[in-house]
């Protein structure tokens, strides 16, 4: 089977774990996590960087310290993770779910205004599967209407919208440094901002709110949310080939869509926007009117069969069982192009560690699959 991501690890990377194990840098303090800090920071024009243990806590943390409260409201795509949705429910907000565009699969940003009302605090921005959000306009909206952006860039590392970069256009940006993402640390995750309060609160909610002078007397609420030394130095090896990973991104894609462009029945998302072009951190494929497929699911067993892993899209979050179940949710209307992507699309082996061999193998074996 050839798996849907094979993670890039060099000697470049090794030798900086084993460093930081031989110096006794281990734990998530020290000079090694805020050396990671800043090159992330630095990639992204970012002033501030904060490390934590995932990209899901990233936005725990963001929403926390923009003191978003119980009974505001947050505009989000529904087609997301449930990262996105959760630290909202936990915090007692309301999520107002907008559409997705057909071709680039971003957030629907001509449904934004409708959206706000006199309790809208926010937006989430998720560049989704490699491609930017058109941020001109939510950046306009935002101004408009008093808003915060929170921009979800856990895909997009390296990526940039009309020459900016992707994590550096909202209030507060968050990354993921996932196994599968342009630069990994295993697990772990980022969020960064130019604003010093806003990163002093970030530290000092990710470290159990202790504070220099009175370390085990808590006045808040805080998390245990850091990053480990081992992770930073990882993430710090990884971080300098960011342009170069994406660039590979982009060949795997290419090599996908030389192959299965004209086949019947298979749609994929667009190759650029007017904010730039797609670093395809997966490569996706819808079917629509398929002569053998009715569903993502019926095309990924036959993948699997035939030995390619593939893994699905998102499911619609305003469709989330827990919803309903836990928050007594009732989703009012249809958000049409979430709900096809969620039934219709999944994704092939794009991982960085995969060899041209297997590339080559993973590509004829889907295109003989899905084949009508």
């Amino acid at each position: 089977m050839i798996p849907v991501n094979i993670p890039e690890i060099t000697s470049e990377d090794i030798q900086a774990v084993q460093k930081a194990l031989t110096d006794g840098w281990i734990s998530g303090e020290g000079p090694i996590v805020s050396g990671f800090e800043d090159a992330v920071a630095a990639s992204v024009g970012r002033k501030f960087g904060v490390a934590v243990s995932n990209g899901s806590d990233a936005l725990d943390l963001a929403f926390e310290v923009l003191e978003i409260k119980s009974g505001d409201e947050v505009i989000l795509p529904s087609f997301a993770i449930i990262s996105c949705l959760a630290p909202l429910l936990r915090k007692g907000v309301v999520p107002v779910f907008v559409d997705v565009d057909p071709h680039t699969w971003n957030l629907d940003v001509s449904q934004l205004e409708s959206a706000v009302t006199s309790r809208t605090r926010a937006i989430l921005v998720v560049h989704t599967y490699g491609l930017a959000v058109e941020m001109d306009t939510i950046l306009e909206l935002a101004a408009k209407y008093d808003l915060k952006i929170v921009e979800d860039s856990a895909e997009a590392h390296g990526l940039s919208y009309k020459g900016r970069p992707c994590g550096s256009m909202g209030d507060i940006s968050t990354f993921s440094f996932y196994a599968n993402k342009n630069v990994t640390t295993g697990e772990g995750g980022m969020v960064l901002t130019d604003d010093e309060n806003l990163a002093e609160k970030l530290k000092y909610f990710r470290n159990l709110t202790f504070r220099p002078h009175e370390r085990f007397v808590h006045h808040d609420l805080g998390w245990n949310m850091r990053l480990s030394s081992l992770q930073a130095a990882l993430g710090t090896s990884q971080v300098k080939r960011v342009a170069r990973t994406v660039e590979r991104r982009r060949e795997i894609a290419n090599a996908y869509l030389e192959a299965l462009e004209g086949l019947s029945g298979l749609n994929f998302q667009a190759r650029s926007d007017a904010g730039g072009d797609n670093g395809y951190w997966v490569f996706g494929i819808t079917l629509e009117n398929h002569s053998k497929f009715e569903t993502a699911k019926e095309a990924m067993n036959a993948l699997a069969e035939a030995g390619v892993g593939s893994r699905p899209f998102f499911f619609p979050l305003h469709r989330q069982p827990l919803l309903q179940k836990d928050f007594e949710w009732v989703a009012h209307g249809s958000l049409k192009i979430s709900e096809f992507l969620g039934q219709k699309g999944f994704y092939v082996p794009n991982g960085l560690g995969m060899s041209d061999e297997d590339l080559g193998e993973a590509v004829a074996i889907t295109k003989r699959v899905l084949a009508g």
